[in-house]
């Protein structure tokens, strides 16, 4: 699933090869806006926060999309067509100035907003340390507000730390050495948002670093314990463990973890809000 890291770098692709082009012809194949037009307007640049990208237009309006589990965005040549499968998934079609074609595919989240109301779509997320507006003491004080709640249930929470992803979560309990259902109030939360937000920034910046968390970028070698069920652990040797997230989880996440580097902690060892 894409996580803020992975919707940081698409921002950057598109911005470094489309901004300021012209939108000759295109439109809207799903979402609030669906059939619109969007010939005549010009791209002025994108911004994200958490897993949302949001791309704005010269007159001050913001298509706001999300790709979920099954979004992607492409760019074909002038000249070059889509594969007639691909196209049929086709949810935003913007033909650029000079025949390039912009395309989202199989986007689930489709939204025409005022660029003046973006907070309507994305107010509701917490800080994002990818954004020049992180607020890292505001996201300690929404992680800390419910202490029992389970470690990767409250990271998961967009609303509360926004941009962590299913990845991202087992591996910062990985190398927090936090059991992945234990209260979220057994570690130290201002640490935890530390090391959360680093890795997200190395992720998104740091050419050959995009989701490496063991500091290894050969093939296999990447992640402690996300998708290395029955493996033995990279620090251990114990075999790794997996479970569902969430029952009844649509996405069907799963939770990796090591049981001897990650042990639950004893009963009452929680923390409390001040």
């Amino acid at each position: 699933m894409p996580e803020g890291d992975s919707v940081y770098r698409l921002r950057q692709r598109l911005d470094a090869a489309t901004r300021g082009a012209r939108v000759l012809d295109g439109e809207l194949r799903s979402g609030n806006a669906a059939g619109r037009s969007l010939a005549g307007r010009d791209i002025v640049g994108y911004d994200t926060h958490g897993k949302h990208l949001l791309t704005r237009f010269d007159d001050g309006s913001t298509l706001h999309t999300h790709l979920r589990m099954q979004g992607s965005w492409t760019i074909t040549r002038p000249g070059r067509s889509l594969p007639s499968a691909a196209r049929e998934k086709a949810r935003v079609r913007l033909r650029l100035g000079d025949g390039r074609e912009v395309w989202g595919l199989d986007l689930p989240v489709v939204e025409l907003v005022p660029t003046a109301r973006e907070r309507d779509v994305v107010g509701r997320l917490g800080p994002d340390p990818l954004r020049e507006d992180w607020d890292a003491a505001e996201a300690v004080r929404r992680l800390s507000a419910r202490p029992e709640r389970a470690f990767v249930a409250a990271l998961l929470d967009q609303t509360l730390m926004a941009g962590l992803g299913n990845l991202w979560v087992n591996e910062v309990a990985f190398l927090r050495g936090i059991h992945p259902f234990a209260p979220i109030g057994a570690t130290d939360v201002d640490a935890l948002v530390v090391l959360a937000a680093r890795c997200l920034r190395v992720s998104a910046t740091v050419p050959g670093m995009y989701q490496v968390t063991t500091g290894d970028r050969r093939r296999g070698a990447s992640h402690w314990v996300a998708g290395r069920a029955g493996r033995p652990c990279r620090r251990c040797g114990t075999r790794v463990r997996v479970r569902d997230e969430v029952a009844n989880d649509p996405e069907q996440r799963r939770t990796w973890w090591c049981p001897r580097c990650q042990p639950m902690p004893a009963e009452g060892d929680v923390g409390t809000p001040e």
